[in-house]
């Protein structure tokens, strides 16, 4: 039911891009506001999910969780029935909300529904599966339900998931009371938070449009930093934070979700450019480029479901994590070598099957990230962990899309063709995202420690 939840925000991620030269034909887009298709659903996504996630502690996880499905099945039927760009923007800015809401909690849930570490490490499997194929899958239903019936109804499909998840939850779902807002009811504190990391993920999704080193760029960075230390030392001062500082002094916590940022940045050059390369430099339309990423999805599922859980308990989480690490590298180091003409079989099939590394990797991380939590704590640390998800993703579009783009300007203006400058942009883009998992393995064997015997 979590998963599910969960799938169904992933999917929404993913499933949208596929069908963006639809809805820019049908509700006549401009090409600068098509982006806030996707952006309006970032910033409102990883700008609560902090805050939602200690909502949940304090109110309830199980309320917070029916609240954000609710909200977010609504707004998928406005989404599906916008009939202008600023409905469906504003729709999508909904949407966010509602993900943010449930999403922070899911994992917090999840560790207090599974207290044994065997079961948990098999829940937390599933749960990061969702994650790691969700948008491969998403990939696929975009393309067949825009070519089969029409944009629309890449809204429409999530009112029967939503509608199935609250029926379940609210019957399943223990009820708890929460710590109350007396707990932790900083008003200032939820303010200054909520601010800056809209602010931040405003600043970023928007640096491919002005540039990393322009006055406004630089101007609203500054103010978003500013905003955020302000939160940190109203945190270490207030009587009732609302993110107690406890939660990042143990290295579990913070390491983990310091190489998220890192892994979760460069992987968006896997999701998002492997697939604008199929279309783009081989031509693939929308259905065919989602199937040539299923074998991706499959051995995710295979490692994540079948494998990852008892590794995990025999090995320790930190090893797993590492050997997926070293996995993901091979996948992006093979990407760099990806000529303009490939063969599927030969050249794309095997960084596809070597993203079994997702598998070993997510489901390792997603404990160590939830491990050094108290149980009081467990929504907030899950709205941590998700929090600095975006935080990657959101680096990763700008820093990656970025320098693929300019390297691919500057090729076509030595006089390449555009399959050729294109290519070679995505090289760059590669081979960034390689250091960056790199970056991420030195972290982990550094910062994780080695499971107890």
């Amino acid at each position: 039911m979590i998963a599910t939840e969960s799938l169904m925000v992933i999917l929404d991620g993913s499933i949208v891009t596929v069908a963006m030269p639809a809805i820019q034909n049908d509700l006549g887009f401009s090409p600068a506001g098509l982006s806030w298709v996707v952006n309006a659903y970032l910033i409102a996504f990883g700008g609560l999910l902090l805050l939602a996630g200690r909502m949940g502690d304090l109110l309830g996880r199980k309320r917070m969780f029916l609240a954000g499905g609710a909200v977010f099945t609504l707004a998928s039927m406005l989404a599906g029935a916008a009939t202008s760009p600023a409905l469906l923007v504003a729709a999508r800015f909904l949407q966010g909300v509602g993900s943010a809401m449930a999403s922070a909690v899911g994992l917090g849930i999840l560790i207090t529904l599974f207290p044994e570490a065997r079961e948990r490490r098999r829940a937390i499997a599933v749960f990061s599966f969702t994650g790691a194929a969700g948008a491969s899958i998403g990939q696929v239903l975009g393309g067949v339900l825009t070519d089969a019936l029409s944009w629309h109804w890449i809204f429409f499909i999530n009112l029967p998931i939503g509608i199935a998840v609250f029926v379940l939850a609210l019957r399943s779902l223990p009820a708890d009371r929460g710590l109350g807002l007396a707990a932790g009811a900083d008003g200032p504190g939820a303010l200054l938070v909520t601010a800056g990391l809209m602010l931040g993920i405003y600043t970023v999704v928007q640096v491919e449009s002005h540039g990393w080193t322009s006055a406004r760029t630089l101007g609203l960075g500054a103010l978003a930093v500013v905003l955020l230390v302000g939160f940190v030392v109203r945190q270490a001062t207030v009587r009732t934070p609302i993110m107690p500082l406890r939660i990042i002094r143990s290295r579990s916590v913070a390491g983990a979700n310091l190489v998220q940022v890192l892994m979760v940045a460069a992987l968006f050059s896997f999701q998002i450019l492997v697939a604008l390369y199929l279309q783009q430099v081989l031509g693939y339309g929308a259905a065919k480029t989602g199937l040539a990423m299923l074998p991706a999805a499959a051995v995710i599922g295979v490692v994540s479901l079948g494998v990852s859980a008892r590794l995990n308990a025999r090995f320790g989480e930190r090893a797993v994590l590492l050997a997926g690490l070293v996995l993901l590298t091979g996948v992006l180091g093979l990407l760099v070598r990806l000529p303009v003409q490939a063969n599927y079989v030969t050249d794309l099939l095997p960084v596809m099957l070597l993203a079994a590394g997702f598998g070993l990797a997510l489901p390792a991380l997603t404990t160590l990230g939830m491990s050094g939590a108290q149980e009081d704590d467990a929504g907030l640390a899950s709205g941590l962990f998700n929090t600095t998800r975006q935080i990657g993703m959101a680096l990763g579009v700008a820093v990656l899309s970025t320098l693929a783009a300019s390297r691919t300007d500057a090729l076509l203006a030595e006089g390449r063709s555009r399959a050729e400058a294109l290519t070679g942009g995505y090289h760059l883009a590669f081979a960034v995202a390689t250091g960056l998992l790199v970056t991420a393995f030195a972290v982990a064997a550094l910062v994780l420690r080695r499971p107890r015997a």
